[in-house]
């Protein structure tokens, strides 16, 4: 498994989750299938916007940490930067 960041929204521009796992795909699949308790079942946040593979998950939650720390508009200029669209880029994981 190769550790990962990733950026979940509810909609383009809506509620945003960032999170960090060891294993994108299956990650991904719990919050789309509502199995992770919490926020993204909570507000809906099902859509995998971003994300970013790390050599090591310190790396990794290093990189989520420096997210989580930023503000609003860098996450969805980040965003933006890569998936104007706000397009689901779980499909093409699989």
């Amino acid at each position: 498994m190769q550790p990962a960041i990733y950026i979940l929204a509810s909609r383009p521009r809506g509620t945003l989750y960032v999170g960090v796992t060891s294993n994108l795909i299956q990650r991904v699949w719990q919050h789309k299938n509502n199995l992770v308790l919490g926020f993204t079942q909570q507000y809906g946040v099902h859509t995998l916007v971003y994300f970013e593979l790390h050599q090591t998950m310190l790396d990794a939650i290093s990189r989520e940490k420096q997210l989580k720390a930023g503000s609003r508009a860098k996450k969805v200029a980040l965003i933006e930067g890569v998936n104007p669209k706000w397009s689901d880029l779980y499909p093409g994981l699989l």
